[in-house]
């Protein structure tokens, strides 16, 4: 019998071992998903605080006024069917939306962020560059440069002017849904243009976003670079 015994304590004594060793290995693989989801997150929400701007070499937000993009009727340049998108730096303004049937004219910068929202609409500078085949995303604050978003109807004509082209697109649908729904936000293979903002309310802020999605209509390109 106490052979029996003195064979068993080898195994007793190794799983005494492993078995503590098994666990703490899972739990590390358990914990590296979440982790890397979160630094994403978090590189993300300090996105604007951690830019560069490879222009200038300041760090934080550099902010580039652009008065000089062409619109309406003083616009002379020759456009082309083709053409080169000229991408923006952080906290540039490269466009000016417009959309006649609610009388809007909104500078849009590139990126987001308070200072940012404060003086325009902002692209979100993970979705396409105007020109691009995807989904651009704008927004802005409700009770200031988008506070006609929810008058535009299916139809209405949406122009952005850049320094390099003009984009035209069309609205076709009016959505609503929850700002942890990132349905019409994310990427896409075709060419769209998401506009969203804020449910309007009286009193705080409101959980819920009003978008409209627009298809394109026409992509046009300065000749010659826009010069």
């Amino acid at each position: 019998m106490a052979k029996t015994k003195s064979s068993f304590l080898p195994v007793c004594l190794a799983t005494g071992v492993l078995v503590p060793l098994l666990c703490i290995a899972v739990c590390i693989a358990a914990c590296i998903v979440p982790f890397e989801k979160a630094q994403t997150y978090l590189n993300i929400l300090f996105m604007d605080n951690m830019k560069i701007i490879p222009s200038t070499g300041l760090e934080g937000l550099v902010i580039v006024d652009n008065a000089d993009i062409p619109t309406g009727e003083d616009n002379t340049r020759t456009l082309s069917d083709a053409g080169e998108i000229v991408r923006p730096s952080f906290g540039e303004q490269y466009a000016v939306l417009t959309c006649e049937a609610v009388s809007m004219r909104v500078p849009v910068y590139w990126g987001t962020g308070d200072q940012l929202f404060e003086k325009g609409a902002c692209q979100s500078s993970s979705s396409a560059v105007l020109g691009e085949t995807g989904n651009a995303v704008i927004d802005a604050h409700v009770n200031t440069f988008f506070s006609s978003l929810s008058e535009i109807e299916p139809g209405d004509e949406i122009v952005l002017y850049t320094s390099y082209g003009i984009f035209t697109y069309k609205a076709s649908e009016l959505v609503t849904f929850e700002n942890t729904d990132k349905t019409y936000i994310l990427p896409t293979d075709e060419d769209r243009l998401t506009l969203y903002t804020c449910k309007a309310q009286v009193l705080g802020t409101s959980t819920e976003r009003i978008g409209v999605l627009c298809e394109c209509v026409s992509k046009q390109f300065y000749t010659g670079g826009g010069e």
